[in-house]
């Protein structure tokens, strides 16, 4: 009879026994797995969720101008030296070193017109990037074309104007009402959008640009460092990044990973510990057993190896069973975090490799001292105990 076999009889004849120790290590690690899988599903939620707030970083053009406002009451502002920005040169961000976090670059001219009755803001925007860096927008009719304005909701009702109306300007354009902006809250609501061309064709700002949003809200994007970047590759222009965004995204990302990575911790140790109280109270109570091996000529380092062989026999199992336990438990919480039923818990074959080997780790290293304890057991005293 092999050690493997004796190992093997030893957990059928103690069901109890192996299946509290196999309880401890299932919660820690089925508990580890749900922390982790929960908050990498929770990382990308957030970070799906952050990437609607639009553009975080903003490309003006650099200007000695002391802007007279307070509280939201602006007041003008004194403008020594005004500049505008070529719109070829934003080629130029594309050639930065982090081009591949860009998700979208949109471009905006602004100026003022006059209709028959009021003064308006003009803003001409790249429509095709709006769905980055406007998610928020829901528009009752659709985008213009060429000859088309969209307009928010403060300036529709102030002109009195519906889908399918024309806006006549003094600027002598005539154009279509195609959409109207739902509620925003914002200054959009008091804007006229119209395409990007157009616009520069009625404020005669041909190939200018007043300013340019730029998303770059992905995970680990080095905001900070793309501003450099595209401070370097644009001179003239002045560029800001949003530091609430960013900072307050990376802020809660980085307490969820502590969080879940201190409780796995904590009920990986209470796992040890269980195992570890187990064990010994399991080689106590078969003192005459291993004093009977002992006689027969069993050394000590096979009684060692016995112990050890039993207790990775139970890791291995706990290993497998909490990975799966630990994907269902996050399959089913993660809704309750996310706010979202369409969740799919990806199969992470580095995090179940991880855990098993964490398991085997914990359950091993919690049973070397009873292991040793039991080896070092007397033949004499066990047998006499019989």
């Amino acid at each position: 009879m092999t050690l493997r076999h004796i190992a093997f009889s030893n957990l059928k004849r103690r069901k109890a026994k192996a299946c509290f120790v196999l309880l401890g290590l299932l919660i820690g690690v089925s508990a580890t797995v749900a922390f982790v899988s929960l908050v990498d599903v929770l990382t990308h939620d957030i970070t799906h969720k952050l990437e609607m707030y639009g553009a975080n970083i903003l490309i003006i053009p650099k200007t000695e101008q002391l802007s007279l406002s307070y509280g939201g009451l602006s007041l003008g502002g004194v403008s020594f030296e005004m500049q505008e920005l070529l719109e070829e040169s934003l080629v130029r961000i594309g050639t930065i070193e982090n081009a591949a976090n860009i998700a979208a670059v949109g471009p905006m001219v602004l100026g003022a017109v006059e209709s028959a009755t009021t003064h308006l803001l003009l803003a001409g925007v790249a429509f095709e990037e709006s769905a980055v860096l406007r998610p928020w927008w829901k528009i009752v009719g659709h985008s213009p074309h060429a000859e088309g304005a969209l307009l928010g909701s403060e300036v529709s009702q102030l002109l009195n104007l519906s889908v399918g109306d024309f806006l006549a300007l003094e600027e002598g354009a005539r154009l279509e009402v195609t959409g109207i902006l739902e509620h925003t809250g914002s200054q959009d609501d008091q804007l006229i959008f119209v395409p990007l061309k157009t616009a520069q064709k009625v404020l005669g700002k041909q190939g200018k640009i007043s300013m340019v949003e730029v998303a770059a809200l992905c995970a680990g994007c080095p905001v900070e460092e793309m501003v450099v970047q595209i401070s370097e590759v644009l001179p003239a222009a002045k560029v800001m990044a949003i530091r609430q965004v960013v900072e307050g995204r990376m802020e809660t990302l980085k307490h969820l990973k502590s969080f879940s990575y201190g409780l796995s911790i904590l009920v990986m140790s209470v796992g040890a510990l269980l195992v570890f109280v187990t064990m010994i109270g399991s080689v106590r109570e078969r003192t005459s057993e291993f004093g009977i091996l002992g006689a027969v000529g069993f050394r000590k380092g096979h009684i060692v190896r016995i112990v050890l062989l039993e207790a990775g026999i139970i890791s291995v199992v706990a290993g497998v069973l909490g990975y799966l336990l630990g994907l269902a438990a996050t399959q089913s919480l993660t809704p309750l975090f996310a706010q979202s039923h369409q969740v799919h818990v990806p199969w992470d074959p580095v995090l179940a490799l991880s855990v098993l080997l964490v398991a085997l780790l914990l359950g091993l290293g919690s049973s070397i001292y009873p292991a040793v304890l039991a080896s070092n057991m007397d033949p004499n005293e066990a047998l006499r105990a019989l």
